[in-house]
């Protein structure tokens, strides 16, 4: 199904982010070890496929039909992500997700949808450069991935409920302690915010 698909590309495009914030922080991967140049390199270059077939795969899927596309994203999606989130590290993206968890209404979005969401999150809790979020979000938006809260179904703002995920994705056993600096649920939900307003 084209939502699955999409859900895939997803979760698959934290898979960079997050390697890269744990090579930075020398972070213990989800393998045991510390993410090495090898996996850090099968990160970025799952990113890249996503970003050239990503939007290719989606309409071939939606076609009902297979092309080249949709055999590199399915490489992608499973393959380079899965070797690449084990062997590199999962860092903000999922514990953004972990807290979203907490909200009944996102309980209706899938995994990667979720994780789409957190990656944003952790792009503006790295101050990245806008060029680099804006890049995610048009590429967001042109798969039909959330970028923003009403996306993911939160139609009203409320921050008590902000702080809670903010406050479960930084549970003492999560991934957002693999960021290379010191993350608080006031950092997490002041990023949610900004996050939310960028992907509008």
């Amino acid at each position: 199904p084209v939502r699955l698909l999409v859900a895939g590309i997803g979760d698959a495009l934290a898979t960079y982010y997050e390697a890269r914030a744990c090579y930075q922080a020398q972070a213990t991967t989800i393998a045991g070890g510390i993410c090495s140049n090898a996996a850090l390199a099968l990160a970025e270059e799952c990113l890249d496929i996503l970003f050239a077939d990503g939007l290719k795969a989606k309409l071939a899927v939606e076609q009902h039909t297979v092309s080249a596309a949709v055999e590199n994203i399915i490489e992608a999606n499973t393959y380079l992500s899965g070797v690449g989130f084990e062997s590199g590290g999962l860092a903000g993206a999922h514990a953004i997700h972990n807290g979203l968890t907490v909200l009944e209404e996102c309980h209706h979005m899938l995994h990667g949808e979720k994780v789409a969401f957190g990656t944003l999150v952790q792009l503006v809790l790295e101050n990245a450069d806008l060029e680099e979020i804006e890049e995610i979000i048009d590429f967001c938006k042109s798969l039909g991935l959330p970028t923003n809260l009403a996306d993911l179904g939160v139609q009203k703002i409320e921050s008590e409920k902000l702080m809670a995920v903010a406050t479960a994705a930084c549970a003492e056993n999560d991934t957002l302690h693999n960021m290379p600096f010191k993350v608080t649920p006031e950092d997490v939900y002041s990023a949610i915010l900004v996050a939310n307003q960028l992907g509008k």
